[in-house]
């Protein structure tokens, strides 16, 4: 059994804890519903078309794509390329130039090819002229709440603190309803008895679901600092000895497609899905980069970069990716519950829900408790000692 220190002090972890961070994990939990749905509610308000093909139709060279959107823009650079997993697209993102690039990144905008024809079957504006689709704005409030890397390291903060919540409440849930049932809810009793048996309850049930979230909720919050710990480290020293090397033109650069080739090579098993064109800032000034990912559930979770010599179009790297990194990919699946197709996601938003629950009981627990006479905590932990039912009935 606690002691009566332990458990005011594991009390007041736990009420200061949760008062802190539930407002916000609210809104987390609101705008992660839609993100978990973002692949179908995209392709119901913005659905793509193509012409039927055969299913063995070959992908297009790269080449012809990257010479299709330098006569489009003549003026701008190639920043990348992403060929889609599920639809036969090619999306091309172009800047008018990495200098602008880096110092507006909304200055970019794509060409949507069709990956089997070429057609171009969609060209954007700069993300800058671009209207907010519904599923950006739920992003942005899920991951800075408009307030770029000071948004995303406040909300890792709250993730780190609703974590704190899950465990002090966990520490708390055994003393305090030893002598109940598990899953008892008293609808005999009080509301406010009976909202306090349900906060219990759906707390204890999904303990391990608001753990895993919370905990890969705050590890996302990292990426940004996170890569670029990478870049500043790793990459960096990787990259030195080809400080001052002279890369052509992009118009002179090796064949894309054929670097491709050379990188698939270099990973077999492995499907190169996303290149970096030498320049981009989130690249590297020396190199293609291209990045592969794995055929299983697991695997195609973890990317590898690999860089092929912009000037030979020769394999230089394939690039180990650090502990911590691996740490993030594997925690972004687990986050947003998208590894397991459709009924996982159902199973992910039900859990969702449950979630808005508890932290909406918790609420209401709080306000009822500040709006109405109650015991002081002292008291409230020595009926405990000698009764842990009765003094349930009066934590918050």
């Amino acid at each position: 059994m606690l002691a009566k220190h332990s458990l005011k002090r594991w009390y007041l972890i736990h009420k200061w804890s949760s008062l802190i961070c539930t407002a916000f994990l609210l809104l987390i939990c609101l705008t992660g519903l839609p993100l978990i749905f973002r692949d179908e509610i995209d392709g119901w308000l913005q659905p793509h078309h193509y012409v039927r093909l055969p299913a063995d139709t070959p992908a297009v060279s790269l080449d012809s794509l990257a010479t299709a959107s330098h006569r489009l823009y003549p003026d701008e650079v190639i920043a990348s390329m992403f060929a889609d997993d599920d639809e036969p697209q090619i999306y091309v993102w172009m800047a008018p130039s990495f200098t602008q690039m880096r110092a507006q990144p909304k200055s970019m905008h794509f060409i949507r090819f069709d990956a089997r024809t070429g057609e171009v079957l969609e060209t954007s504006k700069s993300a800058a002229e671009q209207p907010r689709t519904f599923i950006d704005i739920m992003l942005a409030l899920h991951t800075d709440l408009f307030a770029g890397l000071p948004g995303e390291l406040f909300l890792g903060a709250m993730a780190l603190m609703f974590v704190l919540a899950i465990v002090s409440g966990i520490v708390l849930y055994a003393p305090f309803m030893k002598k109940l049932a598990f899953g008892t809810v008293r609808a005999d009793r009080s509301s406010r008895l009976k909202w306090l048996d349900l906060h219990n309850m759906l707390g204890i049930t999904v303990m391990a679901w608001t753990l895993v979230v919370g905990a890969t909720g705050a590890m996302n919050e990292l990426s940004t600092p996170l890569f670029a710990l990478w870049q500043q480290t790793d990459v960096k020293n990787l990259l030195g000895s080809y400080q001052g090397t002279a890369v052509p033109p992009q118009l002179a650069l090796p064949s894309v497609q054929t670097a491709k080739e050379t990188a698939s090579r270099a990973v077999p098993g492995m499907t190169v899905t996303a290149m970096v064109y030498p320049g981009n800032p989130y690249g590297s000034p020396y190199h293609y980069l291209f990045w592969a990912k794995g055929s299983s559930t697991l695997t195609s979770r973890l990317l590898t970069p690999i860089l092929v010599d912009a000037r030979s179009g020769k394999l230089s790297a394939v690039v180990g990716m650090p502990w911590y990194l691996r740490a993030l990919e594997v925690s972004r699946p687990l986050h947003f519950g998208d590894y397991g197709g459709l009924p996982l996601k159902i199973i992910w938003a039900l859990l969702d829900l449950i979630a808005i629950g508890i932290l909406i009981s918790g609420l209401y627990l709080w306000i009822t408790r500040r709006n109405t006479r109650s015991t002081r905590l002292d008291r409230i932990v020595a009926k405990h000692l000698g009764d842990a039912t009765g003094s349930a009935q009066h934590l918050p």
